[in-house]
């Protein structure tokens, strides 16, 4: 569990780090979108995102923060295969699990899922930008951090109660 909490305090930190350049990242999008004369659809998947930067990225201010996003992502679900090995299981670990690994699919339409209070992410685009073309995107790594927290309540909960019922 220990290797676990590290992990994922090792992704927080690189998530502090790329909240503060979010401006720079909807600017990335908007750039590699109007490259890719994709100005109408909104910025709904992880795989869009890496196309995105294969193909229509041409600047390096861009590609690094692009890059940093899908790094992250990619954190995230090493991170989520880690917790599969991570004993006990109950239902509800398994759901939450599930959820974070459907969440990080590259193909998933996050196009309609929204980061809510405490997370002010989505507060700071435009009503535009957030209803219609960022807002999935900007909201997938807080919500999946949250899930990761709230799977490790649940796992050191269980633990105790199999520890408990054990003695």
């Amino acid at each position: 569990m220990n290797e676990v909490k590290d992990a994922l305090r090792s992704i927080e930190q690189n998530y502090k780090l790329f909240l503060q350049q979010q401006f720079t990242f909807i600017g990335a999008l908007q750039h590699t979108r109007e490259n890719a004369h994709d100005m109408i659809r909104p910025v709904a998947s992880i795989s869009q995102v890496q196309s995105y930067m294969d193909h229509h990225c041409n600047n390096s201010t861009d590609r690094r923060i692009l890059n940093t996003f899908l790094n992250i992502c990619n954190d995230l679900s090493k991170l989520c295969q880690k917790l599969e090995s991570v004993q006990p299981h109950n239902s509800i670990t398994n759901d939450i699990l599930e959820s974070c690994k459907v969440l990080l699919s590259h193909s998933n339409d996050l196009s309609s899922i929204r980061a809510k209070y405490p997370h002010d992410v989505v507060n700071h685009l435009s009503c535009n930008e957030a209803k219609n073309h960022f807002g999935g995107v900007v909201s997938l790594i807080p919500i999946v951090l949250d899930c990761i927290r709230e799977w490790i309540t649940h796992t050191e909960k269980l633990s105790r109660e199999v520890l408990q019922n054990g003695s």
